[in-house]
């Protein structure tokens, strides 16, 4: 079939495009059982691009097997289109996986990498809750993920699925302030940041006893910090030294962190707790950094953690990420992944902007920025 004039430029943003595929990309394709027949589309690279027009654009299956048809790309019916999109779901994330490889460089063991972890839930059609979680980390020096992982409703948030390396600074919220999740980190030569939960991540003194948070801070005002040494009782027979880091929050703060302590409360049917009223009042962390790095260059680190949080948000409005429009799971899989695909594609892209040569593609045989 002749390609339309209109796709002509189309088809030479694809070969600028493919260029940022990982290696191998291709044989893939037929590895993962992606393309063990060529029925209704030719090779790996028309069945990507059609992929695309679903998970990229946000075109439904028929919309997208009618254009994938008139850019000659695919003869595919919408069912046609959805049983290749369950093919693809293991090199859906192979492909995701390479591209965050190729987007982020290896982490020399010397150096201070500072990565935010969180994760964020996907609901399938008419659920409530959460049906999938993606698990994710960014650095927050460039801002771009290191790491993602796609679990179901199951798979709780932990320090423990992310590898750490050598040097690296991790921060969480207070769903990771664990005792598990700590030792995992220190072990691997990292350190850790990580909101304090009393109850989850029980501090201690030098000599053994329990270290309450709430009397330790009182009598703190706005604008100082109070810095304290406080253990983790990690594993038995395992301690670990670090630091709590407070301060008092602002009135505005601390009415804000009491109205979500009520929200909160009402939809359990709850009543707040004394206890938990007066600690609105103020802002622990807990880490393991040595005394050489300031309080206030701790606190700084977390309030950069919000960048990944604004991740989330720019995955779900721009992308299409919040509600996927699947029951099967295995083409649910397969949507998560191709959408962590188009979201990485775009942050080497927008990585290789600035070093783009003149001429506005990459000539062969020459290697690609930062690739």
């Amino acid at each position: 079939m002749p390609t339309p004039p209109a796709e002509k430029p189309l088809n030479e943003q694809w070969l600028v495009l493919r260029q940022f595929l990982p290696p191998g990309w291709e044989e893939q394709a037929r590895r993962s059982g992606a393309l063990l027949r060529a029925r209704g589309v030719r090779n790996a690279d028309d069945l990507l691009r059609t992929l695309l027009i679903h998970l990229a654009a946000g075109h439904s299956l028929l919309e997208s097997s009618v254009r994938a048809r008139r850019a000659g790309l695919a003869e595919l019916s919408s069912v046609a289109l959805f049983k290749r999109l369950q093919a693809a779901e293991e090199w859906l994330r192979w492909l995701a996986a390479g591209e965050r490889d190729l987007l982020v460089p290896g982490v020399p063991a010397c150096s201070r990498r500072l990565r935010a972890v969180d994760a964020t839930a996907v609901s399938e059609p008419g659920s409530t809750g959460t049906d999938w979680r993606i698990h994710y980390a960014i650095n927050l020096i460039d801002l771009q993920c290191d790491f993602f992982e796609l679990t179901d409703v199951h798979g709780g948030e932990t320090w423990r699925r992310v590898p750490i390396a050598v040097g690296d600074v991790v921060l969480g919220d207070r769903i990771y302030a664990n005792p598990a999740g700590v030792e995992h980190v220190l072990r691997a030569g990292g350190d850790a940041v990580v909101r304090l939960n009393p109850h989850t991540l029980p501090l201690f003194t030098e000599s053994g006893e329990k270290l309450d948070a709430l009397r330790a801070v009182r009598g703190l005002k706005v604008g100082e910090v109070r810095d304290l040494p406080a253990w983790v009782h990690t594993r038995p027979g395992v301690r670990r030294a670090g630091r709590l880091i407070a301060l008092r929050r602002s009135a505005t703060a601390t009415r804000l962190a009491r109205r979500k302590l009520q929200r909160k409360a009402s939809k359990q049917q709850k009543k707040v707790s004394p206890r938990s009223w007066k600690a609105a009042q103020y802002f622990l962390l807990w880490t393991s950094l040595p005394a050489s790095v300031g309080a206030g260059e701790i606190l700084e680190f977390y309030r950069c953690r919000w960048q990944i949080e604004l991740g989330f948000k720019r995955l779900k409005s721009i992308l299409g990420f919040g509600h996927l429009p699947k029951k099967d799971p295995a083409s649910a899989r397969a949507w998560l992944h191709g959408k962590l695909l188009t979201s990485l594609l775009v942050e080497r892209l927008i990585q290789a902007a600035n070093t783009f040569s003149p001429w506005g593609y990459q000539v062969a045989g020459t290697p690609l920025p930062l690739a």
